[in-house]
């Protein structure tokens, strides 16, 4: 595009977004904190997942120094069923960061803020275009996917050299003069009209530039790689009883699902029974000899690059006492007590239908 017709769409983008957007929370404030908020809680993650969730935690942590001085299990359990809880880990790190070196403000500065734990470029981008106006283009699925649209771009979305591709693409039509208005506008689009199946191009404010829509290709686009089948893991797990409490175990604090609980178990083994593999990892991870009680239920779980089939025993403590190899901690904790603790998502899925007696 010219100058003249990048002017013309920034125009008609600006409209439509002033009459169509969204009535989300955290447009309603300048604050940047609680823009930070929703920004980290967006990356990977739908908007009506996330709104709940965002209102909870502002209400826990309505200020830096609020989240900075709580512990990270709370942090963990607000956090509880969002996934991606490294998210949570780095953006409580470095809210004790901001309190330590810069009195709990946000930089109002892209190059110090970015220096952060957790802050890359999408959320350098969205945080310092809408709280302090700097302008920076912001580059998530949404906006790859209408810019892929709009220039025809053939580079795959999904391929990690192509991301500068889509960055220089969007700095090129960025309106630097309200940057983040124009940011959102473009994510909006990407949610509400050009979306990745039956995208509403006629009701499109901007069609008229859009290449793709002009030679009638916009279902060929973006381009993707194909990603290998997840790999898929079949884990045991046991609800260990003794005298009427569970025992729950806590994660390393860093890597997947970094300190949540979790009920022990692990990986069954090829040539074993889930049964041999609950007793068998027990045992490892916890020096405790158990006995299978009884099947509870099969529980079917995906991640980001594999899926889980886990099945569920009701265990009973036989000898021993606890040893810890892999996990940091453990609680024998009743059934009313469980659920405050942070359990990731596969364990969720389950909880609630504990009961003290098999």
């Amino acid at each position: 595009m010219n100058k003249k017709k990048i002017k013309q769409f920034q125009q008609k983008l600006s409209r439509w977004y002033d009459k169509n957007h969204r009535l989300l929370p955290w447009r309603e404030t300048d604050d940047p904190y609680l823009i930070w908020v929703s920004e980290v809680m967006l990356q990977q993650t739908q908007v009506n997942t996330v709104i709940p969730y965002y209102t909870n935690f502002i209400r826990l942590f309505p200020e830096v120094s609020r989240l900075a001085a709580s512990d990270l299990q709370k942090v963990l359990k607000a956090w509880e069923g969002l996934g991606y809880y490294a998210r949570a880990r780095n953006f409580h790190r470095a809210s004790r960061i901001l309190m330590a070196e810069n009195k709990g403000q946000v930089p109002d500065q892209p190059i110090d803020f970015q220096k952060l734990p957790g802050v890359g470029d999408y959320i350098a981008a969205a945080v310092q275009s809408i709280a302090f106006h700097h302008p920076l283009p912001v580059v998530d699925g949404n906006v790859k996917r209408v810019l892929a649209r709009l220039f025809q771009i053939n580079d795959p979305v999904n391929h990690s050299s192509a991301h500068s591709i889509f960055k220089s693409a969007a700095m090129t039509l960025l309106d630097i003069r309200h940057p983040g208005n124009f940011n959102q506008a473009m994510m909006e689009l990407g949610a509400l009209i050009c979306s990745p199946k039956k995208p509403g191009c006629r009701d499109c404010a901007v069609s008229v530039f859009c290449k793709a829509f002009q030679d009638h290709h916009v279902s060929e686009y973006p381009k993707r790689l194909k990603r290998k089948p997840s790999p898929e893991y079949h884990i045991a797990v046991g609800i260990v009883r003794k005298n009427s409490k569970f025992l729950i175990t806590q994660r390393k604090p860093e890597g997947l699902l970094g300190g949540l609980w979790e009920f022990p178990g692990g990986k069954v083994r090829k040539g074993e029974s889930a049964e041999q593999a609950c007793v068998r990892e027990i045992k490892e991870e916890i020096n405790l000899k158990i006995k299978i009680d009884s099947f509870f239920t099969r529980i079917k779980h995906a991640y980001t690059h594999f899926k889980i089939i886990m099945d569920v025993y009701y265990c009973s403590h036989v000898s021993g006492r606890v040893k810890l190899n892999g996990p940091v901690d453990f609680q024998w904790v009743t059934r009313n007590q469980i659920r405050k603790y942070p359990f990731p998502g596969a364990n969720l899925k389950f909880i609630q239908y504990i009961t003290e007696e098999s």
